[in-house]
């Protein structure tokens, strides 16, 4: 993109009352010179006219002088000549001088010591306009070096890439240290005022969180029956009543909360991680030498080719947390933020396998959030399950589920983060982590999967690349640009089942 000289605009106007002070200087020094210059003939045409009139102004003779008198005035320059006798009266007046006016030029006539009259001689003006035709060279000369100047101007003082480069890392630092004040205040603000409303909120029950999520759900239900409709109710209403109830929770609960559910995960989680620290190890070990282990060089070009095989697929959920907040939230409030996460995490995986469309895809953990996340394992049971399709569909879920979490919070002036998803097979694990955390922006998803997987999704999904990739893993990366109809409504009914699960298990 051309940039524009900086103040282009204002030089301009700089240029033109520049041209319009030399244009006027120009007509004011050759209005003086052409003004002593006619001086000086009009002194000597009096001289020359008194000379030639003597006789005739001594005799009166107006016949002769009016002869003289109009010889003269053919000249260009005179306009008026008026000769006077000793008396000061007026023997010839010649010209029209009362149409125009100018410089007079008057003398007395004399004839040894006697004067024997006068003569007034009046030169005409020479307009302003009339020295700018006569000095038309100069001045079209002088506008288009005027131009010209400008548009060298406008070429040279351009900015360059690294000018614009440097400006915008400017500008960007501002509003990043202005967005972090603002943001440290309004948390601090609205820390104070869940302190205050602590109280105010204790007679919330989560039963009327479970009904008011319930009619959410039969409110975005077209088939839902009409002896329904008093119970129907918006998503974020039932969020709302959900997140209430969870401030109104007693510390002590949560925290038990909070280690059951830790628990009940422990195994899962601890196998995940295992994966992870062995698929990081044997990643590491793909970049050793071929002199000690020929075959983890092998594998470690089997993990970037395209057409490695994969049976399962690894879905990184992560905040985006960019000034490292939830570190310093206080355990009350983090640990229940956490199992919140948790808890619809676990049920976006149950309700979503449910789907016919992923028939033969099986969780291998139950995943915990902790402040790195969340990691979730899926299998194919067969080769018909499509692993990628369900992993795709996981992480979109939980996204849109976060979404209307994180509104939520914000809402009710409590605190939560954004989301970002990546999903890869084992062998790109740690390349995923480092993608997210390098390449991923917030309501987001990343995808690292060979071209198997890309064949299950590439119906369903719409993908971009990365915008100038540095590394192999970001070329070969995809971003989620969006799915068809059927995918959303699916995932939007699947969505809206796990916002009534809490209600479902009272019921039964």
């Amino acid at each position: 993109m051309t940039y524009l000289a900086p103040r282009q605009g204002l030089f301009a106007i700089i240029l033109l009352v520049s041209f319009c002070l030399q244009t006027l200087l120009l007509v004011i020094s050759t209005d003086q010179q052409l003004s002593n210059s006619r001086a000086q003939k009009g002194e000597q045409m009096v001289a020359q006219l008194i000379d030639e009139a003597r006789l005739s102004l001594e005799n009166k003779d107006r016949v002769s002088l009016s002869v003289i008198a109009n010889r003269y005035t053919s000249e260009q320059d005179v306009t008026r000549i008026l000769i006077k006798d000793n008396n000061g009266d007026v023997l010839v007046p010649v010209g029209n001088a009362p149409m125009q006016q100018g410089d007079t030029i008057s003398q007395i006539a004399t004839k040894g010591d006697a004067v024997i009259g006068s003569v007034a001689l009046t030169l005409k003006d020479i307009s302003k306009g009339e020295i700018i035709a006569m000095q038309w060279p100069f001045v079209i000369g002088s506008m288009l070096l005027h131009l010209l100047l400008w548009l060298i101007y406008g070429y040279i003082a351009r900015p360059t890439k690294e000018q614009i480069n440097a400006l915008s890392r400017a500008i960007q630092d501002l509003h990043r240290e202005q967005y972090r004040q603002i943001d440290q205040r309004e948390f601090a603000r609205g820390y104070e005022r869940n302190l205050e409303r602590g109280d105010e909120t204790e007679g919330v029950s989560t039963e009327s969180a479970s009904a008011a999520a319930n009619a959410a759900a039969t409110s975005h239900n077209p088939n839902a029956d009409k002896s329904d409709l008093p119970r129907k109710l918006d998503i974020h209403s039932a969020v709302n009543q959900y997140v209430r109830g969870q401030q109104g929770q007693n510390l002590e609960l949560d925290a038990t909360h909070d280690t059951t559910a830790h628990a009940m995960s422990n195994d899962g989680a601890d196998n995940l991680k295992d994966q992870v620290t062995a698929g990081k190890d044997n990643n590491h070990d793909s970049h050793k030498p071929n002199g000690s282990n020929g075959s983890n060089g092998s594998n470690g070009m089997a993990r970037l080719s395209a057409n490695r095989p994969f049976d399962s697929v690894s879905v990184q959920i992560v905040f985006h947390d960019e000034f490292n907040m939830l570190e310093r939230l206080a355990p009350s409030q983090r640990l229940p933020y956490l199992a919140l996460c948790t808890q619809l995490l676990n049920q976006a995986v149950t309700e979503l396998l449910k789907q016919p469309l992923l028939l033969g895809v099986s969780a291998i953990n139950e995943p915990h959030f902790d402040e790195s996340g969340a990691y979730v394992m899926l299998k194919a049971d067969n080769s018909h399950a499509k692993v990628a399709l369900a992993g795709v569909m996981l992480a979109k879920l939980y996204l849109m589920l976060n979404k209307i979490i994180h509104d939520k919070h914000i809402e009710l002036s409590r605190f939560a983060l954004p989301a970002k998803a990546g999903v890869s097979d084992n062998a790109q694990v740690e390349a995923m982590s480092h993608l997210l955390e390098s390449v991923g922006k917030k309501e987001q998803m990343l995808i690292l999967l060979p071209n198997a997987g890309i064949k299950q999704i590439n119906h369903h999904v719409q993908l971009q690349s990365v915008m100038r990739p540095t590394t192999v893993y970001e070329r070969e990366c995809a971003i989620f640009d969006g799915g068809n109809d059927a995918m959303i409504q699916r995932l939007a009914d699947v969505r809206n089942a796990v916002l009534m699960i809490e209600e479902t298990e009272e019921q039964g």
